[in-house]
């Protein structure tokens, strides 16, 4: 029996030896995986291009309709046909109907859900937890559903509803998770900021005294980052956490009712979730960021009926649009100079258009016949930018031996 005994302890022993082989194998092989994927992944974005645009069409609302305007999806998702019907003339005849098509990295019609629309931009949330610094804006008229796709719906315990904010978030929370077994430990700052009037406002900060401070930006042309003195920035060890920090920033942020819109966003507000990452079994470090933009939408000042306050802020949120345009058309077109300075939005987005920076805009658009003026203007305006050539960007890393 003894014999025997000792012969069974033989075979465990050198089944765990075994089998402790094997686990370390599938750990180091986990880890090439992961580095071979990297590698891929980088490698499909760059030859998808730094500056992407996503068209997202919402639905019609209430009374609203699109008589004589017909949007048309063709099957491979990445072209939208607007047809327009032509007026009788004097001489009562029906001249042929205009046609505009648009192409974009893709389109998304009006039932397209929130899940869908995020599966599309998930890999550049991946490359935050990379190193990478990245951005992801929406651009659009006043009610053409911008706050809507980045922060999602009212209800914010509708998880059918919930933006692209919120996904991201749960996205970097579980795949930071996953990589725990490979060796990564990451830890996590957020901060929400507006740029209202063209000053910057914490969206964050809960000292009265200090929500009127000047705010400061700061580029660092080695490592493309941008950073915003005295922001309040928050460390989150879960996805529970920043959604609190997303209402609280929601409830500070500046709207008003006008013509355009019965809830409108009178600034453009700038999530940012700055990643840090340490391999305990490699050594490498690396630093990343994720800025998630809902611009202010464009409005005609005779459209929104904004008189006072509010006609000072449509001025502003104009302004800063048209200057955006301008540094896009200057990118795209190779200027000597560009001119990032004429306004705080463009100069805060200095290293996400022109820099070191993976680049995703969505061009939202309202598909009501009384907005069509408005929708080919943006779409016009996307245009160029997926056009723009930025070069490719590098991801901030080191190795600590």
């Amino acid at each position: 029996n003894c014999e025997e005994r000792k012969f069974e302890i033989s075979k465990i022993e050198e089944t765990l030896t075994t089998q402790q082989q094997l686990i370390t194998y599938l750990e180091v092989k986990s880890r090439q995986d992961e580095s071979i994927r990297k590698q891929l992944h980088e490698s499909i974005q760059e030859l998808k291009g730094n500056i992407r645009v996503i068209c997202r069409v919402r639905p019609l609302l209430g009374s609203e309709t699109n008589d004589d305007v017909s949007y048309v999806y063709p099957p491979d998702n990445q072209e939208i046909k607007i047809e327009v019907a032509g007026s009788k003339n004097v001489t009562g005849r029906k001249p042929e109907k205009q046609i505009y098509s648009f192409k974009f990295d893709h389109v998304f019609a009006p039932s397209t859900s929130q899940k869908l629309v995020f599966e599309e931009i998930a890999h550049l949330v991946q490359s935050s937890l990379d190193g990478y610094n990245c951005c992801i804006f929406a651009y659009g008229q006043t009610g053409s559903g911008k706050t809507y796709t980045m922060e999602g719906g009212e209800d914010l315990d509708n998880e059918e509803t919930r933006g692209m904010i919120w996904r991201a978030v749960q996205q970097v929370f579980d795949a930071s998770s996953r990589l725990k077994n490979q060796g990564w430990n990451y830890r996590m700052h957020a901060s929400f900021l507006e740029i209202y009037n063209d000053t910057l406002r914490d969206l964050l900060c809960t000292d009265p005294n200090l929500k009127g401070r000047t705010l400061d930006i700061h580029h660092d042309g080695k490592t493309g980052k941008t950073t915003v003195d005295d922001l309040t920035q928050v460390e989150v060890v879960t996805p529970v956490r920043v959604f609190t920090l997303l209402r609280r920033a929601s409830a500070n942020r500046v709207t008003s009712e006008t013509l355009m819109n019965n809830r409108s966003s009178r600034s453009h507000s700038i999530f940012q979730l700055q990643i840090s990452g340490h391999n305990s079994i490699t050594g490498e470090h690396v630093d990343g960021i994720l800025n998630l933009i809902d611009l202010a939408g464009s409005e005609k000042l005779f459209q929104s009926g904004a008189v006072g306050v509010a006609k000072k802020e449509t001025i502003h949120i104009n302004s800063s649009l048209t200057n955006l345009a301008l540094v896009i058309s200057s990118i795209a077109n190779n200027a000597k100079h560009i001119p990032y300075r004429n306004s705080m939005l463009t100069y805060f987005l200095q290293n996400s258009i022109g820099g070191n920076s993976k680049t995703m805009m969505f061009v939202n658009i309202s598909p009501a016949t009384e907005n069509l003026k408005e929708t080919l203007s943006s779409l016009r305006f996307a245009t160029t930018v997926n056009a723009c050539d930025i070069g490719t960007a590098t991801k901030s890393t080191k190795v600590n031996f």
